[in-house]
């Protein structure tokens, strides 16, 4: 199955690489590979076209998933006003698009991306979904879906530190365990303030303020009025508006206020735009 879709304000690149998602790998033609759902999709931008070849028939997920019914450009267009600074980062990452992502597996992704970097975490996921979740056979090779809850929940704590999650293994046993009872309600994170969802998420093993900031960004929940903050951001956010000495005094409070007042309800946006200039140019 192949669709082509056009679309402004996408690139694969800037999407797969901005660092919110763990499931996608760059293939020799520059092209992505990746698992989403139970879907095995390669997504290829040409002559100005997304063409996304795989075994998902349904252009509405697929549109879904890639938020491609939101007019990007007004945001752009709005978000350019601001300053410089985010005027250049926009420039420079414009076919970056937040993606929607299941809302159980951004949680589990990004308790396992504390302190970690994006090839191990890309294999831990991995390794996890071989063992718990779903095969699926695509142009005769092996993928595998992101394991459910349900799934997940046979795995041991000793499971899970075979699979190299290191002292993250206790955090993702426990975090599956409550989700997987019903203990923890996700349902629930749709239908509350993102404040709410927020202290909501803090409850669960291994879910500090910047991975549930993550959370509340990177999954179906959407929300942009988060600012997730790590030493990268803090390092952005010094160089380009505090311009501290001593990048390690500017508080999260400090940066939270700027982020408020400067970016507002788009402040989410704003952060993949900053972030993904800084790092990658």
């Amino acid at each position: 199955m192949t669709i082509e879709i056009k679309c402004d304000n996408f690139e694969p690149k800037d999407v797969f690489e901005c660092g919110q998602c763990f499931r996608w790998n760059r293939e020799e033609n520059g092209s992505y590979t990746g698992v989403f759902n139970k879907y095995v999709l390669n997504v290829e931008k040409k002559d100005g076209k997304i063409i996304f070849t795989g075994n998902c028939n349904s252009i509405e997920e697929i549109k879904n998933y890639f938020d491609l019914s939101r007019d990007y450009k007004s945001i752009i267009n709005k978000l350019e006003t601001v300053d410089d600074n985010l005027k250049n980062s926009i420039s420079y990452g414009k076919g970056i698009r937040i993606l929607n992502q299941d809302l159980w597996e951004t949680i589990i992704s990004f308790i396992i991306s504390a302190n970690n970097n994006i090839p191990r975490i890309k294999g831990i996921i991995e390794r996890i979904s071989k063992a718990y979740g779903e095969k699926i056979e695509f142009e005769s090779k092996e993928y595998y879906a992101f394991p459910t809850p349900k799934q997940l929940s046979k795995a041991s704590v000793e499971d899970f530190r075979k699979l190299g999650l290191g002292f993250r293994d206790e955090r993702v046993f426990e975090t599956t365990r409550k989700i997987a009872s019903g203990e923890f309600d996700l349902n629930k994170l749709y239908e509350i303030s993102t404040s709410d969802a927020r202290e909501k998420l803090l409850e669960l093993a291994g879910v500090g303020p910047k991975v549930a900031d993550c959370i509340l960004l990177f999954s179906d929940l959407k929300r942009f009025d988060v600012f997730p903050i790590d030493v990268w951001v803090r390092r952005v956010i010094n160089e380009l508006y505090i311009h501290n000495p001593d990048e390690n005094k500017v508080s999260k409070k400090e940066i939270q206020k700027l982020a408020d007042e400067k970016f507002g309800a788009l402040q989410g946006i704003a952060q993949q735009y900053l972030f993904y200039w800084k790092r990658e140019a």
